[in-house]
This record gives structure tokens, C-alpha cells and sequence, in this order.
């Protein structure tokens, strides 16, 4: 199955996924945006659900990089922020706070 991927985007036109992966460094920045193409065709490789539909790539190295996602109509993928190992329950937090801001505008 092909997904279709997207970006989590705030009010202000920010997307907090985007803000993160520039603050990665360069060759870790590619190694990411490689299991996010292999996540759009279906290869998810490391990862679990964190809760409230929100789930987690887990990467094994760069201190343990962190990608947060979920699913609209299991067919497009929302990505959401992106964080580390020593940041992950703040990173939980604001991924479900982003996932609620989505489907609030989704179904006003």
C-alpha cells in the first residue's frame, strides 16, 4: 500500500516537523527523510503507538531521533513533530496536542 504523506501545519503556516528536521544534523536529516519515503510505501520499520492514534518512529542512532505521525482516513499519513529519546513524553504530548489540533479543524 502507498500512503500519502503529509505535514502537520499550525494556524501560522509553521510545520513543526519541518522546524525539527532543520535542526538535525545534515546527515542524519537524510537518513530521516529515507524512512519517511520507506514509510509512504508501507515500510514502517521501528515503531509504536504512543496513544490517542499517535504513533513514534523510533531510529536507532543521533540520540535516538523520534518522528510522530498518524493516520487520516489509513491512507494519508500526518506527520506531526519529530524530537529525541531524552525529550520523548514532551514530544508524546505535543504530537497528541497537534493530532487534536488536526481533527479539530478537520471535523469543527
Amino acid at each position: 500500500m502507498v500512503y500519502v504523506i503529509n505535514e502537520f501545519v499550525l494556524d501560522n503556516g509553521r510545520s513543526p516537523f519541518a522546524e525539527w528536521l532543520k535542526s538535525v544534523d545534515k546527515m542524519d536529516r537524510l537518513r530521516i527523510l529515507q524512512r519517511v519515503d520507506r514509510l509512504a510505501h508501507g515500510n514502517f520499520g521501528d515503531y509504536k503507538s504512543v496513544g490517542d492514534n499517535v504513533y513514534e518512529l523510533r531510529f536507532r542512532y543521533g540520540g535516538g531521533y523520534r518522528v510522530y505521525y498518524a493516520f487520516e482516513d489509513d491512507k494519508i499519513v500526518i506527520l506531526l513533530c519529530g524530537g529525541n529519546k531524552g525529550s520523548q513524553d514532551r514530544d508524546i504530548e505535543q504530537a497528541k496536542s497537534y493530532w487534536r489540533m488536526y481533527n479539530e479543524r478537520q471535523n469543527p
